[in-house]
């Protein structure tokens, strides 16, 4: 294949002159040995152009690598500032925040749900407090945050808006994502707190507020990494999660948004997982189907509305607490997938993560991984290097191939709608039910010895030792609660009532944009339980039926 593609067609020279507008990584682009290397092999479609298969932009990594988002959430807000330093200081680009199960759940690390998971799983967040020493001396106008929550996702967002602009830090300046994806958590990963359909609300009302006011903010990013992490096969990761994100889609425009107003800051959040090959076609046909999708039957028309941009995660899942040092090797391996899939940001799983949170070491060692495979591999030197293989190219179509199945499932018990298909398969158990079968499929595959896991059912003898672990003590879950209850002795408790009281009225008028009501609640410390009870009185909670 030709190594100049400006020379075959309209579309390469449309490719190369949005190439040549972008700068370049100051690096030298050639092989180890100093063979120059191009910016791109093969003819179309090309990078940067619908339907994007090649990638979202025209220069991919040769412009800019992927951002090095590292997840990191422990103990109490100042012992994760201090590892959000640490990563910042060791070459991380973006920052990812993990919470602890009750903040997921909407509970303060005082409720009797807390009991011994305050810090556990992540960060306890409890009032804004906690969030002004989270991000204590960072500057939140010079770096972007993730942030993986979901039923309580307005209320965390509203501390960080309510942060950020007490630092001098306007909203409209803030850069970053909140996932918000309830439909997933239905569905896998079951952190719900409101039944489907006012949480949805909660959601288009989180779009609406940042299209008027935070322009460079992701208000909801579609998540299939939890899909996979519940055992899901690759197909049914990508159908579910672009589903997902059609219904959202539906959702916002019934709620009276254009399309284009809001699609441009949707993102989603995949698994890379050990199946090499199967993971970028995952990817690249991921890209295709949004795009195509949200051009022929969303009526998008603006490009950025096409693009599905996207953040990986290597798969939790796959760890072994069976000799756990060899999980850098499978790291590496998932990282080098997201990479050559064209992820736009990348977190890599310590090795140690399969028994405990990760240590400071092992999430060093992590993000070193990704480091390599950035600046060491060469794979950043060329655009999409595997498109054009036979095997890829495949690979990718029988992905696409699978998922359209699962939509026109959905489209046909939604009657015509996949908001309502997505509803309909909640209610009645299809997305538990299909992940269900694909996770015992594996599992007797595994337990037959039909599929090797290293260190598992295999190639067993070997020091699994015990490695040097991060064990969060109860003097956390005991400073927490101390802390929490001085914040409570030393606000407004008029102010606080007055604040929850307009929570609850504003959560029964649909017609009403929760995020400016929940933003006054948090700044007169009103805590996230308080503010949860208050929309759940209107609300009601959701009770998950079982399968039978």
């Amino acid at each position: 294949m030709n190594s100049n593609p400006a020379e075959h067609d309209a579309g390469a020279a449309a490719w190369q002159a949005a190439f040549s507008a972008t700068p370049e990584r100051d690096v030298d682009f050639e092989t180890m040995s100093g063979v120059p290397i191009e910016p791109l092999y093969g003819d179309g479609p090309y990078p940067g152009q619908y339907p994007f298969t090649r990638g979202v932009y025209p220069s991919m990594y040769r412009g800019r690598l992927w951002t090095m988002r590292m997840f990191a959430g422990f103990g109490t807000a100042e012992d994760t500032n201090a590892r959000f330093k640490e990563l910042l200081r060791a070459g991380g680009t973006g920052l990812s925040t993990a919470f602890d199960m009750p903040t997921l759940m909407g509970r303060d690390s005082d409720s009797e749900w807390a009991e011994g998971e305050v810090g556990r799983a992540g960060v306890a967040i409890d009032t804004l407090a906690d969030m002004r020493d989270l991000f204590a001396d960072i500057d939140l106008g010079g770096v972007s945050t993730s942030m993986t929550i979901n039923g309580p996702a307005a209320i965390i967002m509203a501390m960080y808006i309510a942060v950020g602009e007490e630092g001098g830090v306007e909203r409209s300046r803030l850069a970053g994502t909140i996932q918000n994806d309830i439909f997933k958590e239905y569905q896998a990963q079951k952190e719900y707190i409101y039944p489907p359909r006012p949480s949805v609300r909660l959601i288009t009302d989180m779009m609406r507020f940042c299209s008027a006011e935070m322009p460079k903010w992701h208000p909801l990013s579609i998540s299939g990494y939890h899909i996979r992490e519940a055992g899901s096969t690759a197909a049914q990761e990508l159908a579910f999660t672009l589903a997902n994100g059609f219904a959202y889609v539906e959702a916002a425009m019934a709620a009276g948004l254009d399309v284009d107003d809001f699609a441009p800051r949707l993102s989603f959040f995949f698994n890379s997982h050990l199946d090499f090959f199967e993971e970028i076609g995952k990817f690249r046909a991921a890209r295709r189907i949004w795009a195509r999708w949200m051009k022929e039957r969303y009526g998008a028309t603006n490009e950025k509305s096409m693009l599905c941009r996207f953040h990986t995660q290597t798969a939790g899942v796959s760890l072994t607490a069976q000799q756990p040092e060899i999980n850098i090797a499978r790291v590496a391996i998932q990282a080098l997938a997201g990479a050559l899939g064209g992820t736009q940001s990348l977190h890599t799983d310590a090795y140690d993560e399969a028994m405990a949170l990760p240590t400071e070491d092992s999430a060093r060692i992590a993000l070193r991984t990704q480091q390599i495979v950035a600046h060491e591999t060469g794979v950043t030197n060329t655009i999409d290097p595997l498109g054009g293989a036979p095997f890829v190219e495949w690979m990718t179509d029988e992905m696409e191939r699978q998922a359209e199945a699962i939509f026109a499932h959905l489209d046909e018990i939604g009657n015509g709608s996949i908001l309502e298909g997505v509803y309909a398969g909640i209610d009645n158990n299809y997305f538990t039910g299909e992940i269900a079968d694909a996770a015992y499929t594996f599992e007797r595959k595994v337990n037959a010895g039909r599929r090797i896991v290293v260190g598992v059912n295999e190639f067993t003898e070997g020091d699994d030792g015990d490695p040097n672990l991060l064990r969060i003590s109860h003097e956390v879950e005991e400073y927490q609660r101390k802390r929490l209850d001085t914040v409570k002795q030393d606000r407004d408790s008029d102010a606080v009532a007055a604040a929850l009281a307009k929570v609850s009225a504003d959560a029964a008028d649909p017609t009403v944009n929760m995020m400016p009501t929940l933003i006054d609640a948090v700044k007169v410390m009103a805590t996230e339980e308080e503010i949860v009870m208050a929309m759940e009185s209107e609300f009601g909670t959701y009770v998950e039926t079982a399968i039978v």
